[in-house]
């Protein structure tokens, strides 16, 4: 996934993402997903993970649906800008995969 940041919250973001609040951590384990990973370069974001469950769409809204977690997100929001040409910031916007060797 992508998502664009402004650039003079890099720095910020990356701090954040250093000591992520617990509650988030157990949060994301408890929804199925692990080797979760974000990278940066310049004003991008990427996001990878690896979904164990079996009803993604079920466990992300369990994931969204807890009032530390909007912190978090509500936290960080002002961090985003637009992707390209959209007119406002779309949260993570899903990558096409090409390629891919396990």
């Amino acid at each position: 996934m992508v998502r664009a940041i402004k650039p003079e919250y890099i720095k910020e973001y990356k701090k954040t993402h250093s000591d992520v609040w617990p509650e988030i951590l157990q949060r994301i384990t408890n929804c199925k997903i692990k080797n979760y990973s974000v990278f940066a370069q310049e004003d991008r974001l990427f996001s990878f993970f690896e979904y164990h469950g079996d009803n993604f769409e079920d466990d992300t809204k369990k994931m969204r649906d807890n009032p530390k977690f909007e912190e978090w997100e509500k936290f960080h929001e002002h961090m985003f800008r637009p992707l390209g040409d959209k007119e406002k910031d779309e949260g993570w916007v899903e990558l096409e995969e090409v390629f891919r060797k396990e």
